[in-house]
């Protein structure tokens, strides 16, 4: 989409098109990003789920500009967040947008945070970096954030260090320091991976809250569909570096078309699941050789001859996304998970 079309959208604040971040290996040039498209407006979630090395956290991390040239290698295409192309601007203009108008909590907060740094003081400056505030404004608006993301004793925890919390607060820590400028968009990266199940409810409702109350962008990744079901509005699934399916929560949980995401999908403990868990034969293909055809082919219980020998176009029906040959129908029993939405 042209910039033009980007501008005129002003409900649109992230819009991706045609993405490619490589990197060098050992072996060779890995496509990890590999021509990926997306937007997300104002105030909606769009989930990137697929296992790991699907290229997810690369993709979330090129947005944000964090990707070390070398090993990494900018091969094509561009980042419109809010009518700019990220991809054109200076580092010291991304720098000012970082933490401010665009937020990115990591998947691990311990080798996130700083640890020799004090909490309050992590998060106060941010304040001061991005909104200018006074040391002691900002630690006052530090103790204000940590009671308002729920860390119990906020005004001692302003005084302690990473490893001194829980896995849980030191995330809640995370959300606050990305919440604290009230960006436009949260690039949430895996936020529950490591939390009890009780701990990832709480943080998911903590982050929709935040969101409804600044009509914000997010781009939430996972590896669990199960998990996304209740936050995504929008959920785009990854695999080897290319988009294979995206749509509504709604189409993509309840309507599988690529074979991959009806692994994922079967893939889930389930309490009312009769049948034993069903897991995704064979491995990931090697970035740097990828296969002729469709890179999942070898992994495909529908894979036909078509399917090793072309790459499948992907093609949208009623908004429905999904590249492949042999898209899975109602007769192959295409698994259902409940949207928590």
């Amino acid at each position: 989409m042209s910039a033009q079309a980007t501008n005129a959208d002003e409900d649109v604040v992230l819009q991706i098109e045609d993405l490619k971040t490589w990197r060098n290996s050992p072996r060779g040039v890995a496509r990890v990003v590999n021509g990926v498209s997306l937007r997300i407006q104002r105030g909606r979630t769009l989930a990137v789920v697929g296992e790991s090395g699907s290229g997810k956290t690369m993709l979330a991390r090129s947005i944000m500009g964090l990707i070390p040239e070398p090993p990494g290698i900018r091969a094509g295409g561009s980042v419109w967040f809010k009518g700019r192309d990220l991809r054109q601007l200076p580092e010291r203009e991304m720098q000012k947008l970082r933490g401010d108008r665009i937020a990115m909590i990591f998947q691990d907060p311990m080798s996130s945070l700083n640890p020799v740094l004090p909490i309050g003081e992590q998060i106060a400056e941010v304040l001061v970096a991005h909104l200018g505030m006074t040391w002691p404004q900002a630690n006052a608006r530090a103790l204000e954030l940590l009671i308002d993301v729920g860390v119990p004793s906020p005004e001692l925890r302003l005084k302690e260090y990473p490893h001194q919390l829980s896995g849980g607060l030191r995330q809640r820590v995370m959300i606050a320091i990305g919440m604290a400028c009230r960006p436009d968009l949260l690039i949430a990266d895996e936020p529950t991976t490591a939390l009890d199940v009780s701990i990832q409810a709480q943080i998911l409702r903590l982050m929709k809250r935040y969101q409804r109350e600044n009509n914000m962008a997010m781009l939430f990744v996972s590896h669990d569909l199960g998990t996304v079901a209740g936050i995504a509005d929008d959920i785009m699934v990854m695999y080897a570096g290319k988009v294979v399916e995206y749509g509504s929560a709604q189409q993509v949980l309840h309507s599988p078309r690529m074979p991959y995401t009806r692994a994922l999908l079967r893939a889930i403990p389930r309490l009312d699941r009769k049948s034993r868990l069903q897991v995704i034969d064979g491995r990931p293909p090697d970035l740097t050789q990828l296969p002729q055809g469709c890179a999942f082919a070898a992994r495909c219980e529908f894979a036909a001859e078509q399917c090793r020998e072309r790459v499948p176009p992907l093609e949208t029906h009623d908004g429905h996304g999904y590249a492949c040959w042999m898209p899975v129908t109602e007769t192959r029993g295409a698994e259902v998970v409940e949207n928590k939405q």
